[in-house]
């Protein structure tokens, strides 16, 4: 099969394109053929090991301390069941899923356990619309809903609004009931309110641009904003909230909590499938939807790569392994 190898970190040259073994498949295992995989920014950091300095070792230990012990890059994809392991329940050949894992989805075929974050592709959605849905999807609503603890009525403020997770908070923090505002680019306003944002600011304004009235939440999705200058946009109980942290955010989370106003508050999100299968039951009710900036083929995962780098990235930059047409 073909797939994107990359065996050492760096930059996006470090990716070729290469035949490999079929993956095999075990008694509780299901094969996908992917028709759509993507690039997000955790892709691109891993591929870089681009992580604060703090993180950088643990990251090596899980993944590989000289090249990645996977070398096949890739967390989302889209697909078709080609074959099932004889102890699966779950799945059946020829069933449309898609799904999320740490690394392997850059390639024409994918082994995952039928117990891992995989769900059957809601109705009317592409592969392409589907591949794009789990990063994002799943980031978003852990850190509204479990670090930020959004209730609602409350106001958020979404930094990098018109990225991959950006885009869902937008979706998800309406969905929960609060009253959003994104912050993005002017170009990127438009499809910001489509999502359902009821304000937006043009990221080049950043704090002179925002309502009198302070916010509860600020998500920072891409790393763009400080706490000491936020500060004073945040409610006494509010949370500024970063996907993206190094040692500066822990001590500040570690400070904040301890004293009373506004707190600093990092987090994780898990590849959980229950979690996958509410974002399939929101995508069904027509609560959310997925944005994708670019699309291309497999063989282009370089230049995916440098877009992703780049920063600024509108939605899900989805790759092809299979012509939707």
């Amino acid at each position: 099969m073909k797939a994107a190898i990359h065996r050492r970190y760096g930059p996006p040259e470090v990716l070729r394109i290469e035949e490999v073994p079929l993956p095999p498949i075990g008694p509780r295992d299901i094969r996908v053929r992917v028709h759509a995989s993507t690039v997000t920014s955790g892709d691109a950091r891993l591929r870089g090991l681009r992580a604060s300095a703090i993180f950088r070792l643990p990251i090596r230990l899980a993944f590989g301390l000289r090249g990645p012990r996977q070398p096949i890059p890739g967390m989302e994809f889209a697909g078709e069941v080609e074959a099932v392991g004889g102890e699966v329940t779950r799945f059946r050949p020829g069933q449309a899923v898609f799904g999320i894992v740490l690394r392997g989805a850059n390639a024409e075929y994918l082994t995952i356990r039928e117990d891992a974050a995989i769900h059957t592709i809601p109705a009317e959605l592409s592969f392409a619309e589907a591949a794009a849905v789990p990063f994002g999807g799943l980031a978003a609503l852990a850190f509204l809903r479990d670090v930020a603890r959004l209730e609602r009525g409350e106001r958020v403020l979404v930094v990098g609004a018109a990225g991959n997770v950006g885009a869902f908070a937008v979706q998800i923090a309406k969905h929960l009931g609060a009253h959003v505002t994104g912050l993005c680019s002017e170009a990127n306003g438009d499809l910001v309110r489509s999502l359902g944002a009821d304000a937006v600011i043009d990221r080049n304004v950043g704090p002179r641009g925002v309502a009198a009235q302070p916010y509860d939440v600020i998500l920072d999705t891409i790393g763009a904003t400080r706490f000491a200058e936020w500060r004073p946009h945040l409610a006494p109980r509010g949370r500024h909230v970063f996907l993206s942290f190094g040692a500066r955010e822990l001590a500040q989370m570690v400070v904040t909590a301890l004293r009373p106003g506004p707190r600093v508050r990092c987090g994780f999100s898990g590849n959980d499938p229950v979690e996958l299968a509410r974002i399939a039951a929101m995508l069904e009710a027509g609560a959310i939807r997925p944005v994708i900036g670019r699309r291309c083929w497999l063989d282009d995962i370089v230049e995916a790569h440098r877009e992703v780098d780049g920063g600024g990235k509108r939605g899900s930059t989805v790759i092809s392994l299979v012509d939707p047409r």
